[in-house]
């Protein structure tokens, strides 16, 4: 692991090196760059260049006060990118890192970008609004999310962390995964928690995605229960010019782990295409 100074934080990150296609992974929400370690053993494998990090606040990353809007997380990925010197990429954005993605391609170009995989991703717009009646979250969940990381932490997190895994009420990795996962948001600051949550919570993503013209793999399971197909994967895969669909059948939130063999089969064929 190493430590890079972008947009005035330090970024903890790993890097394969060597010359194939770069892949980027963003994490979840309340994990780390660790979490993709199943798809980074195949990625590596298959001859890419493959690359980690922790978002700000979480992982091994700076945690500073403020910052947890995607503006930042999309700028924090663009100076990622540059210190590093990435260029034909993909751009793979699980849960609320799909929010990193969409940001960084409308904000900041295409030009160190090939492609770009959303994965039980957020976009394009989770909270319900007048104008988006099909978002899965309203205002009092939010609130209600926000007052469990606050005020139970470790509670609500044992229970996010057993609907993340599940599908239809069963838990489909074992309990010793789950703990893993757990484990990973330990080091998260409390600020960065919560803050996300009004982050992947409250952002409109819809003019970010009219805004993408790269191709865009859209994965997601269709027994979410965290950020349900019908709320994100199918709109966003609808909305994008150049989208592919997959459905992971069965798939829970967490499918990364559940259904790995599966995501890394549709990554690799991805970018290869």
């Amino acid at each position: 692991m190493s430590k890079t100074t972008t947009n005035g934080i330090q970024i903890n990150h790993t890097d394969s090196g060597g010359d194939g296609r770069p892949v980027v992974l963003i994490h979840g929400w309340p994990l780390s760059g660790a979490s993709w370690s199943s798809q980074v053993a195949a990625l590596t494998a298959a001859g890419h260049r493959v690359i980690t990090y922790d978002r700000r606040g979480f992982g091994d990353s700076d945690k500073p006060d403020s910052g947890y809007d995607y503006d930042t997380f999309a700028a924090d990925l663009a100076g990622l990118l540059e210190a590093l010197d990435v260029t034909d990429a993909t751009l793979v954005g699980f849960s609320m890192g799909g929010g990193e993605v969409v940001r960084y391609l409308s904000s900041h170009g295409a030009d160190r970008v090939r492609s770009a995989v959303l994965a039980g991703a957020v976009p394009p717009f989770l909270l319900k609004t007048d104008d988006n009646p099909d978002g899965g979250l309203a205002d009092e969940d939010v609130e209600g999310m926000k007052a469990g990381a606050r005020d139970d932490r470790a509670g609500f997190l044992d229970g996010f962390m057993t609907n993340f895994f599940s599908a239809d009420g069963e838990l489909k990795v074992t309990e010793a995964q789950r703990q893993e996962a757990l484990a990973l948001a330990a080091p998260a600051a409390d600020q960065a928690v919560v803050g996300c949550i009004d982050a992947f919570g409250r952002t409109d993503f819809r003019a970010d995605l009219d805004a993408i013209d790269v191709p865009v793999l859209v994965i997601h399971g269709d027994a979410d229960a965290i950020v349900p197909i019908e709320v994100s994967g199918r709109r966003s895969a609808d909305q994008l010019a150049n989208a592919t669909l997959h459905v992971v059948e069965g798939g829970p939130h967490g499918f990364n782990v559940s259904h790995a063999d599966e995501l890394n089969t549709a990554l690799l064929e991805f970018i290869a295409d």
